[in-house]
């Protein structure tokens, strides 16, 4: 097992090293011109934060049928990476947003469910900490919630 976790760590970090020099090498589009790029950053966060939500969804889902902390654990660490990937989800779109709509933010239904998943995950991993004891069950089950959001999220995209 060790031997596979080595080369998974070196492919991880060649895939770093090469990333931006796909980027800057990439043409640009013809009327966004640079700011084109940043969806490959935007739309790689959305996939690791729905990913990451629905980690954080189904390992909630374990500890509370099975009390398992490895499950708790689990859950604790995707929704931490849930909050820092919607950040990036929501710091990039709206960069993009100001070139392709004139606008920084439209409360239309793809950006407020998104701020509302990261919200969730704010709300859950604030929980976690400042909530006293017992607070995992409740924590877990706003995990669940965030988790049935992520599916509206992906549609209203």
């Amino acid at each position: 097992m060790s031997r596979y976790y080595g080369v998974l760590i070196v492919v991880a970090m060649a895939m770093f090293a090469v990333a931006p020099f796909l980027i800057h090498d990439a043409p640009y589009e013809s009327t966004m011109g640079l700011v084109q790029k940043i969806f490959y950053f935007h739309v790689p966060s959305a996939m690791m934060m729905f990913i990451a939500a629905f980690t954080c969804g189904i390992a909630s889902a374990f500890y509370l049928l099975g009390k398992k902390l490895g499950a708790d654990r689990l859950a604790s660490a995707a929704g931490e990476l849930t909050v820092v990937f919607g950040l990036i989800v929501l710091v990039t779109g709206p960069l993009w947003a100001r070139k392709a709509w004139g606008v920084w933010w439209q409360w239309d239904a793809r950006l407020t469910s998104s701020l509302l998943l990261w919200m969730i995950f704010v709300a859950y991993l604030l929980v976690r900490k400042y909530g006293g004891p017992g607070s995992e069950k409740l924590a877990a089950a706003m995990a669940l919630f965030g988790m049935a959001n992520v599916p509206f999220v992906y549609v209203s995209v």
